[in-house]
């Protein structure tokens, strides 16, 4: 992946140059990830199922969509289970970040600021923190994405805007996406979560008023000089995290033309 110079990039580029999304009913940021020279029409990102009704279940069939890989933790999943409404398809659970036992054992022993949860609140510290401790959760991803008959998949958390957005940048990155198509894409998820105008409140699954807060590409920047810093580049940061290079060659063969 290559991007631009620092000095050369708008400070904090909020509104995308084009939209990918899609009409689902009541499902939120639901667009098509496959951008740029990727295949469209295999990748998707969203926020979470758990308010998907019978319409919305009948466009994900028109979709032609065989799975569903979510990123939310455990708890999110039991207060907001995701919806299928006799929809078949395979759920895979794949919490982005870990725990906080899961965090221990990576060595993390310092939780002040933590507000509560068990991963940063303020972006940015959330984003350098993605990098490093969903390391595991990505090189996984590369691996699900890759299995045959997996396509076409949607990718979620809560609103597909934080870690659907690190997850699917590192997927376009490593599939020879440009840095500004990446970051157009990643932005969007301000027009469609209506942030561009600033953070909008939330309850989060404790029942705790939280704020979701706009994306921009410096924050992405963040995440992914996180991992240039610690491991050199993409493929070196999945391949220690356990991703082979059978698991990035199929990744490419599936979603390049």
């Amino acid at each position: 992946m290559t991007r631009p110079r620092i000095e050369e990039q708008s400070a904090s580029q909020l509104i995308p140059a084009q939209s990918h999304a899609l009409d689902v009913p009541n499902v939120r940021n639901f667009r098509d990830a496959g951008i740029s020279v990727m295949r469209s029409g295999l990748l998707y990102r969203s926020g979470s199922l758990n308010r998907l009704t019978d319409v919305g279940v009948e466009r994900i069939r028109e979709l032609g969509i065989r799975t569903v890989i979510d990123l939310r933790s455990g708890a999110e999943n039991k207060v907001w289970p995701g919806q299928q409404h006799g929809l078949e398809v395979v759920w895979i659970a794949l919490p982005a970040l870990p725990d906080r036992a899961g965090l221990e054992r990576m060595g993390l022993s310092d939780f002040s600021g933590f507000d509560g949860k068990e991963w940063p609140v303020d972006p940015e510290r959330l984003y350098p923190f993605m990098a490093v401790y969903a390391g595991p959760a990505m090189a996984r991803l590369v691996q699900e994405l890759g299995r045959p008959a997996v396509a076409p998949v949607v990718v979620q958390c809560a609103v597909g805007k934080d870690r659907t957005g690190l997850a699917m940048a590192v997927i376009q990155s490593l599939l020879g996406v440009a840095w500004q198509d990446i970051v157009s894409d990643f932005v969007q998820s301000n027009i469609e979560l209506a942030l561009a105008a600033g953070p909008t409140s939330f309850v989060d699954e404790a029942g705790v008023t939280r704020y979701s807060h706009p994306v921009s590409e410096g924050l992405l920047r963040s995440a992914m000089d996180t991992i240039g810093a610690e491991h050199g580049n993409l493929t070196a940061y999945l391949q220690a995290h356990g991703a082979t290079p059978k698991d990035l060659a199929a990744l490419r063969s599936l979603f390049l033309p």
